[in-house]
């Protein structure tokens, strides 16, 4: 069997100690997954399916406690987070309910079979297939968390794996009943998603080059063209890892095309009018340090003008003769495994490393009820791209719940409007509610909208601080994303935060290996960590980015008084750092904060360590960094795992990499870094370490440690103390003493608050007026010289500001500056 390979592993069939009913006689079965996750059966004929699902691959876990409590009428199953109670008969409302412990809700956090009465309203929603022509908001498909305390999710239709890894529709002689998943976790939601991984399987690690910037756009280039874009890229100094082939690679407005009656969106012999010599293109891209994919729409078959046509038939034991097309059939063996072994083959023997499968022909399979074609792609896609025991990755539409198995998931075309950026963010932090969380969006959009400069630059940003980053738009000779094409500000903007994501990679790449162990996806809504506070909910935008940030995204135009976007969130109990400009945030409130074009709204809470590449404008590809920054926000004692791999190993387990542990210790005040595991082939010489405690200023001069040796070390202070070591082995540790129990410097109120009021675009007199209030003088030596000891308290200054004409959105700005560190008041 062809397809199957050892990082494709199921355990379809549940211990049999977990299941309660399903004996002859039995209608019913409930198999026990785990404390929170019930399985629930009903067939007419007592016949039950153990065959491995697309959402349900392993089901043989460990027998989570249960108690059962039965007889002649009636059957009940305890569990620490629920009470199940049947009647036996053909399940219904009145018949079979589940009770969610933990004093959730009143009788909401009641399940009730076949019950919808206003679950909308407490509905968290997931993701849906795609976000074609989206411009704004689109409903979502359930998850398995839901603020009542239970999700459920029916897998009554859905596609099956057989033994030897092949597929298979669901039983029609009359057995098929219905099969559903009840997760009742109450408000643990990070538990019922870790019971959704072990399920339906963890999300795999992906290679590190994935990370980085992707360009796309649909346009027919030829590869001087590209190979000149490319170029344009690495002068500009901006980062590229991906570069993607749409459809113009192959023959598309061609007569060959037309003579045969195909449309030209299916295709896969080179357009050698534009690509003389593909493998020669293919490798000077690789040569730049850029992985390759190309686009697939597979629906309309294979044409016989195609290369592989001849190959393809002789594979198929079919007629070359007749010329008639090789029809796309995903249900037919002999077909997939030429289209996997012929006819993509021959494009990857040229270097193509991967395949961006678009598929949009809907779920429907001639003859197949239950077969969805997007499923068997996508499913054999990932398998098969881990060649020569390569890192597995494709590129493709979600298909429904188990798709994060395939990742990285292509989420469609989105209009290019404010509306379509204002839900994103959202749409990216609830896909992790069905454990899909590594979207790759268009960046900036894919389709008609309009020019917004801002809006692109808001978009890139967004990028920044997505799961993936990909350039993209259609083919309109007006719409492109290169920075250059854009107003100077906004290409300077754009430039840098394409570079901040490539410094970025180390932390990503930790995240990656976080989410494929530990099962923690990259992005998570605010509430997964505090399900039982309100205002984690209000809040849709604003998520967790990895164990270290919460990232509140700008998606509306700058105020044209102020200057800035501004955006509204929660912050949870503790104190936080704007991680560019070093400000002191007082968590546990609602705020709202402002940002200039070229800022962003990102914030890491005490005791977060964040790792960069220490370099400003990393090269493309991603490669394990020469030299490392690393942001260290003092307050609380922590510790953070760095990951780094050489590229090799299909799976978590087979990877080499290193593990560089980095620990700070509040009370003692110390940094240190050492390797915790170890592979010498990764990683060898020297780099360069530079440490940022952010918004600290300690007096005393920190003392560092080389293998327990001390050593001289450079000191700076740039919003914070900065701690910079060269030349340090690869595998030696280090030790920074920064002082005991260090503290985050309190805000200098009037620098924060000066540019704001300089930048504002109100009369020259009010501005004076204004900042003699905040300060307690009557004027402005000049623009550069600024601050005086006020003689008034901040509640004084507040209430003389509110009696002032000033406009909303600058009153806003002032506030968020005057009250954000509560010491400073």
């Amino acid at each position: 069997m062809p397809f199957q390979r050892p990082h494709f592993r199921m355990s379809p069939r549940a211990n049999e100690a977990a299941i309660v009913g399903g004996d002859i006689g039995q209608n019913y079965r409930f198999t026990i997954l785990t404390e929170g996750l019930i399985r629930l059966e009903y067939t007419q004929n007592g016949m039950f399916e153990d065959r491995a699902s697309t959402f349900a691959i392993n089901r043989n876990i460990e027998v989570p406690p249960f108690r059962k409590v039965e007889d002649d009428q009636k059957l009940e199953i305890i569990t620490k987070y629920y009470h199940l109670y049947y009647d036996r008969k053909p399940f219904s409302s009145n018949g079979l309910k589940v009770q969610v412990k933990g004093n959730i809700t009143n009788w909401h956090s009641t399940w009730r079979f076949g019950y919808r009465h206003e679950e909308e309203l407490f509905k968290l929603g997931a993701t849906t297939r795609t976000l074609d022509r989206a411009d704004g908001r689109i409903p979502l498909e359930p998850g398995v968390i839901n603020r009542n305390g239970y999700a459920e999710i029916d897998d009554s239709d859905s596609m099956l794996f057989t033994e030897d890894g092949w597929i298979a529709p669901r039983r029609t002689d009359g057995s098929l009943g219905c099969d559903l998943y009840l997760f009742a976790y109450g408000h643990d939601y990070k538990s019922a998603i870790k019971a959704l991984y072990t399920v339906s399987g963890s999300q795999p690690l992906l290679p590190r080059w994935a990370l980085g910037n992707w360009w796309s756009r649909y346009y027919k280039y030829s590869d001087k063209e590209y190979l000149n874009l490319m170029d344009r890229f690495r002068r500009e100094q901006v980062p590229l890892s991906v570069a993607v082939l749409d459809m113009d690679w192959h023959w598309v407005d061609d007569k060959r095309v037309r003579d045969h009656g195909f449309s030209g969106w299916t295709g896969y012999s080179w357009n050698t009018d534009l690509f003389p010599d593909p493998g020669g293109f293919v490798r000077d891209l690789h040569s730049r340090g850029l992985s390759v994919t190309a686009c697939d729409h597979p629906a309309d078959g294979v044409a016989a003008f195609e290369d592989s046509y001849d190959e393809m038939c002789k594979n198929m034991g079919r007629s070359s003769a007749s010329k008639d097309p090789i029809p796309f059939d995903c249900t037919n063996l002999e077909f997939m495994k030429a289209y996997f072994e012929v006819l993509l083959r021959q494009r990857e023997e040229e270097g193509v490393d991967f395949w961006w499968v678009d598929w949009q022909s809907g779920p429907f399979s001639d003859g197949q009820p239950g077969i969805d074609p997007l499923w068997v792609l996508n499913h054999f896609h990932f398998l098969l791209s881990a060649r020569e025991d390569g890192r597995p990755i494709t590129f493709s539409r979600y298909a429904g719940p188990g798709s994060h198995r395939y990742p990285v998931g292509f989420s469609g075309d989105a209009v290019i409007t404010w509306e379509s950026l204002k839900f994103q963010p959202e749409f990216t932090a609830t896909s992790s509610n069905i454990g899909f969380g590594w979207w790759n969006h268009d960046i900036g959009g894919h389709m008609q909208g309009y020019r917004d400069d801002e809006l692109q630059t808001r978009w890139v940003q967004l990028g920044v601080f997505s799961p993936l980053l990909r350039l993209h738009s259609t083919n309109n000779p007006w719409m492109s994303k290169e920075p250059w094409q854009f107003s100077p500000e906004a290409q300077h903007i754009q430039t840098e935060a394409l570079r901040l994501r490539h410094r970025l990679i180390p932390y990503l790449h930790s995240m990656n290996y976080r989410a494929a162990a530990e099962n923690e996806p990259l992005v998570q809504p605010i509430y997964w960590s505090y399900p039982n506070h309100d205002q984690a909910y209000n809040y849709k935008n604003v998520f967790f980015y990895g164990s270290e940030l919460v990232v509140a995204p700008l998606t509306s135009p700058r105020d044209s008084t102020t200057l800035r976007s501004e955006v509204s969130l929660w912050l949870p109990l503790g104190k936080y750092v704007d991680i560019f400009t070093g400000s002191v945030y007082d968590g546990d409130r609602e705020l709202t904060v402002f940002r200039k074009l070229e800022e962003y709204a990102v914030f890491a809470k005490e005791g977060s360590i964040i790792p960069f590449d220490g370099s400003e404008t990393p090269p493309n590809g991603c490669p394990n960094p020469k030299a490392l920054h690393v942001k260290v926000v003092a307050g609380a004692t922590s510790s953070f795992d760095l990951w780094e791999d050489d590229g090799s190993g299909s799976d978590l387990n087979s990877a080499n990499r290193i593990d560089t542990r980095m620990a700070f210790d509040q009370d003692e005040g110390i940094f240190s870094t050492f390797s915790a595991v170890v592979d010498p082939n990764v990683l060898s010489g020297y780099r360069d370490w530079a440490f940022a405690f952010v918004a600290v200023n300690q007096s005393s001069r920190p003392e560092v440690f080389l293998n327990n040796q001390p050593i001289q070390a450079e000191v700076s202070y740039d919003r914070g103390l900065i701690v910079s070591v060269k030349n340090v082995p690869v595998f030696a540790s280090l030790r920074i003493r920064v002082g005991e129990r260090p503290v985050l410097a309190v805000n200098d109120t009037t620098s924060l608050l000066f540019p704001v009021l300089h930048e504002a675009q109100i009369a020259y007199d009010l501005k004076k007026k204004i900042w003699a209030t905040i300060t307690g003088e009557s004027y402005v030596k000049n623009h550069l010289t600024y601050g005086a000891e006020s003689t008034t308290n901040m509640n004084q200054r507040i209430s003389q500001l509110y009696a002032m004409d000033i406009h909303s959105k600058l009153m806003g700005a002032l506030l968020e500056m005057m009250l954000a560190d509560g010491r400073s008041v």
